[in-house]
């Protein structure tokens, strides 16, 4: 696959561009697979004895955030598959804050909400090897407004990166003393 070009204004919401600008302009697939490698040696770090840990009251616990990336990426996935098939159904949007609780993420084991993120991960590399230079600017609806697959891939590399980075900080996720 070759570069993909970062997605212009217009292609999306201006809310994803904190996620966008994460991410410079690159081979989307490459830099996928680079990142579920990375996410998976982060995820090994935490023990199912820490992966409950919330760093505060209300925020969501490490196997949480892992249950919302699998859930973001399944959604953003399938609209990114939808535009880029050219079909002009409207998306709906959706509210990751009553997703979370009702995943039951937080009763389920660490290790089994990291295969199933990289399997979700996976057929999304899948999906982006197997689209033309034309179906990466194609445009479809979500949320009301419009967005373009390119956009799509973009959001999905810098939502993870944005979270990964948010369980550093937050978390002392993947850090080592």
């Amino acid at each position: 696959m070759a570069v993909i070009a970062k997605p212009a204004d217009g292609e999306f919401l201006p809310y994803y561009s904190r996620y966008i600008d994460l991410i410079p302009e690159c081979d989307l697939a490459r830099l996928l697979q680079q990142q579920i490698d990375a996410t998976r040696a982060v995820f090994s770090t935490v023990g199912e004895d820490r992966a409950g840990y919330r760093y505060a009251p209300g925020k969501w616990s490490i196997r949480e955030v892992l249950g919302h990336l699998a859930d973001i990426e399944r959604v953003m996935t399938y609209r990114l598959l939808t535009a880029a098939r050219a079909d002009a159904t409207p998306l709906p949007g959706m509210d990751e804050n009553a997703w979370v609780p009702s995943s039951g993420a937080d009763q389920r084991k660490l290790a089994d909400l990291v295969d199933e993120f990289s399997a979700i991960r996976a057929a999304t590399i899948a999906l982006c090897k197997g689209l033309s230079d034309e179906a990466w600017t194609r445009r479809g609806v979500a949320n009301g407004h419009a967005i373009t697959p390119r956009a799509l891939g973009y959001i999905v590399a810098g939502h993870e990166r944005h979270h990964l980075g948010t369980l550093r900080t937050r978390y002392a996720v993947g850090v080592r003393e």
